[in-house]
């Protein structure tokens, strides 16, 4: 006997004649599947790229860091003299900026890393030769400042490439936690470089310590050797001269208004805002806090940039990045007018920590966003004036709140440079409109700009 129809299964033959209907009533369509969370990426310090990158970059750190303080002690332990002291940055400083603009033409015509291992080996030269010095050496400290002036040659070549190597060793979705990481782990080094420096110094003199800088040094180049360039672009033609390369880097920048805005609010604000020089007159004058306080004042800002650096590479943010930088400026020129007229050591070490954390988010959004905006074959360039302008803000910056303190005072001195901060900032968010409207740093690129820009009508 032949079964109904509708006993068939339904991969079975299919049976002759009109199509059967089907006795049980016809099933739903099943609910699509939520959509699955998006994975979250893995932690930067997980990336061997960069793993290796930073682990280098802190040996060198390191070295740096100790070679300073070791140098300042025994340079005044020879003279007495404070204005000797002047001369041990002076001696640095001048070289570098004169080396700036050439050796950022240079790091885009020659492989970045090649040039950041051999001015690390310069640096491994220097610390070999005040090893020399610390215990053989006669010329004294004009012998030293030689030798300073040749470290400063090489930091003119070593920090543009080491802000323009980053984006070769990590891929560009990941480069905003690179650049918060790496940041944190610099603070991180100059804070604990100096504190080791002294321990070395007083266990075994300038020669142990001047050893150890040498090593460390070493071991940050060969380490360096070792960092994979996955994501560089191939070197173009070199055309032109010296002049007329930079003079194309400089005209790109002045025609990028998020790098020029980028660069020259960070320049103004801790030019005219920084309150690090006045630090002794402050725990001397107005907090009566002895030395003790005075560290842990200094420490402050340290607290807040590590932490929130931290924080930041773990847990990048990428939306709304131009507002924030400047909420991010703003709120380091009110923390700063905080402690200007604090009088109670707990608040003024409080307002120090908010500053460090705002000018952490400022310095994230501000890497980020050079680096989305520049390409391959020009960072080497705006990296140089990049540090320029960080350099010359320091530098001049302390500078100015030294005079400023000498001419009104203190506390006067403090209150002006947080109020000129916020000056800055509602300046530039009026000149710099680009910036502000940045959403996210991909947009930051030419291609980003493009297509963010609304069709003509």
């Amino acid at each position: 006997m032949r079964a109904p129809p509708y006993l068939f299964r339904p991969d079975g033959p299919r049976a002759s004649g009109p199509p059967a209907v089907s006795a049980l009533p016809p099933r739903s369509p099943s609910p699509p599947a939520p959509d699955a969370p998006a994975p979250r990426p893995a932690s930067i310090y997980r990336d061997p790229g960069f793993l290796a990158f930073a682990i280098a970059r802190v040996a060198a750190m390191f070295a740096t860091q100790v070679q300073a303080v070791v140098v300042a002690w025994q340079v005044y332990d020879l003279t007495r003299e404070p204005m000797a002291l002047a001369f041990v940055g002076l001696a640095q400083f001048l070289p570098m900026l004169a080396l700036l603009l050439p050796a950022g033409d240079l790091i885009d015509r020659v492989p970045r890393k090649r040039i950041l291992c051999a001015s690390w080996g310069v640096g491994a030269v220097c610390s070999a030769l005040l090893w020399w010095l610390s215990g053989h050496g006669t010329a004294g400290v004009a012998g030293i400042y030689a030798v300073l002036v040749l470290f400063g040659a090489s930091r003119a070549f070593s920090a543009p490439s080491l802000q323009s190597l980053l984006p070769q060793v990590v891929p560009r979705e990941r480069l905003a936690s690179a650049i918060a990481a790496n940041s944190m782990l610099m603070r991180t080094a100059a804070i604990g470089g100096p504190f080791i420096g002294g321990l070395l110094y007083a266990a075994g003199g300038g020669e142990t310590t001047y050893a150890v800088c040498f090593v460390a040094f070493a071991v940050g180049a060969l380490l360096m050797l070792r960092v994979p360039v996955a994501h560089a672009a191939p070197l173009g033609p070199v055309l032109g001269t010296m002049r007329e390369r930079f003079g194309e880097g400089i005209r790109f920048i002045r025609s990028r208004p998020i790098i020029l805005g980028t660069i020259s609010l960070d320049l103004f604000a801790v030019l005219l805002g920084g309150v690090i020089a006045l630090l002794p007159i402050y725990a001397h004058e107005v907090l009566h806090v002895g030395p003790e306080g005075l560290g842990a004042l200094r420490s402050a800002m340290a607290i807040g940039e590590v932490g929130t650096g931290f924080y930041l590479s773990m847990r990048p943010f990428n939306r709304r990045v131009g507002a924030t930088m400047f909420t991010a400026v703003a709120v380091f020129g009110a923390a700063n007018l905080v402690f200007a007229f604090s009088t109670v050591f707990a608040l003024s070490f409080a307002a120090l920590i908010v500053a460090g954390a705002a000018d952490m988010v400022s310095v994230y959004i501000r890497g980020s966003l050079v680096q989305f905006s520049t390409p391959d074959a020009m960072r080497g360039r705006v990296s140089a004036v990049n540090m320029l302008f960080i350099g010359s803000s320091n530098e001049l910056g302390e500078f100015r709140a030294g005079t400023s303190a000498a001419w009104l005072g203190a506390v006067p001195a403090a209150v002006a440079g947080g109020l000129c901060t916020l000056g800055v900032v509602g300046a530039w968010a009026w000149m710099f409109k680009p910036l502000r409207r940045v959403d996210r740093f991909e947009e930051a690129s030419p291609q980003g700009a493009l297509a963010a820009t609304p069709p003509q009508k």
